[in-house]
Parts: C-alpha cells; structure tokens; sequence
C-alpha cells in the first residue's frame, strides 16, 4: 500500500513540480486546486501516468470547511495520508508600496497563505498523529513551501513577505509539538522560479540573472522545489525537523 500525499495548489507550477517528483518516488497524490477538475486534466493524467493513483480535491484551503472536506474526502477515499505539502499561494493582485498597500490586499495574501497552512497543518497534524496511535511504526511529515521572502524584504509585496516568515514560524512550532510523535516539520524555501507567478517579472529577474544574483545563473525550476520535498516527504532527513531547505541557487549566500 502506498504512502499519501496531499499537495495544496498542485495542478500547477511550484505543487505540479512537487507532485511529479512524489508521484515518481512511488506516492499516490490528493492534488488541491481551485479550478474545476475537468481543467486540471492534463495535470492529473500526467501524474498517473507516472503510476500515481491520484485524487483532485477542489476547494479553497482559505475556507475552514473546504479544508475540512479535502481532508474527509482523502480519509473517505484512501483511508490514510502520509505527507502534507502546503504549498498553496496567492501574490498580491497589484504590487504596492507597504505606505499605500491596503488592508483588503494584506488580508487576501495572508488567509491563503499563511491562514490556511496553518490550519490545513492542524487538521493534517491530527489525522496523522491518529494513525501513529494506530500503527506506531506510521511515518508522516508536514512540509510547508515558503519562499526566500520569509527573510528578503521587498517593500512592493510587504503582505507577501510577512506571510512567508509567519509560515517559517508555523514551520518551528508544528515540528516542537510534534517532536513527540516523530512526525517531522520541514520548510522548503524556493528562491526566483519559472512559473505563472513569475511570468509577470520575467524581464526583470532574466536582467538581474544575468548580471550575477545569484550563484547559479538560471532560473529555478518547479522539479528543483519538487526534487528538495521528495527527499524529505521519503523520509532522507530523519533528524532535522524543523529545518529550512533553501532552494534559490545561491541568491541569499552573502557575498561581496
């Protein structure tokens, strides 16, 4: 019987990348979405063609009772679940200064951000901690996507950036409350990566790649997020819970 994963936002970019790699590590997958299943198609049918049994939950993770559902509709349909990748993310709808940003846009950027990871982690946490209780030789993990934002400030997605460094935090305390349960807490932190989020900014990063920021001249990928969670959804980093894994091609390595 195979492990369990549910990846929030993982029809697309940053979670399509991880679901690949989970799906070619032997996972079957329970793939969170907005859009109707029938336009996530193609996702879905890539990944069982990599041999995953995969289960589309659609529903906002910003919603208590839709949070509540896709976790029902897992235990309903697999009877169990393994791994939790929060991943799901929003980025402000107009990037603004934090002196004219408005409270409506930091409120949209943190429910589905941060809110909602820590809720969906508590539901997760629970399930999880039930089926030790069950089967003390179960192995689970959280891991939670975040972003070098968590640490670099930019001041035109202020929101953004509080978000991720509260998601760090969350990070740190669901891994001291679970230490007792052995179920691990990881923090994946992807630096500039080529997906519908960054396609607005292309430009501007392909300038700045190119004039040395950071140590590895390329854009990251969705499989290199996707390549740093299956390693640590398999189980390879057993005694650092609570640990940031960066993920950004050197950006944030001081340097002169």
């Amino acid at each position: 019987m195979k492990n369990v994963a549910l990846i929030t936002g993982g029809s697309r970019g940053i979670g399509l990348g991880i679901a690949r790699c989970l799906a070619k590590e032997g996972f079957d997958l329970a793939i969170n979405g907005m859009r109707k299943e029938e336009d996530t198609a193609d996702s879905l049918d890539e990944l069982r063609a990599l041999g995953a049994e995969v289960l589309y939950c659609r529903g906002d993770v910003g919603s208590a009772a839709d949070r509540q559902g896709i976790i029902d509709a897992i235990d309903s349909h697999y009877g169990r679940l393994h791994v939790l990748v929060n991943n799901a993310g929003v980025a402000p709808k107009e990037r603004k200064d934090i002196l004219e940003a408005s409270e409506e846009s930091f409120d949209y950027v943190l429910k589905t951000n941060l809110h909602s990871a820590y809720f969906l982690s508590q539901l997760a946490a629970n399930r999880m901690i039930s089926q030790k209780k069950e089967k003390p030789d179960f192995k689970g993990a959280i891991i939670n996507v975040s972003s070098i934002s968590a640490t670099v400030a930019s001041v035109n997605r202020g929101e953004y950036c509080v978000a991720k460094a509260g998601m760090s935090m969350a990070t740190q305390l669901f891994a001291v409350r679970l230490g007792e349960f052995n179920i691990p807490v990881f923090e994946v932190r992807p630096g500039i990566i080529a997906t519908d989020m960054t396609s607005g900014v292309q430009e501007k990063y392909d300038k700045l790649l190119g004039e040395g920021l950071c140590v590895q001249a390329r854009w990251g990928l969705p499989e290199d997020v996707g390549l740093a969670v299956a390693a640590l959804a398999k189980g390879d980093f057993p005694y650092s819970t609570g640990q940031v894994i960066m993920v950004d091609g050197g950006l944030t390595i001081p340097r002169l």
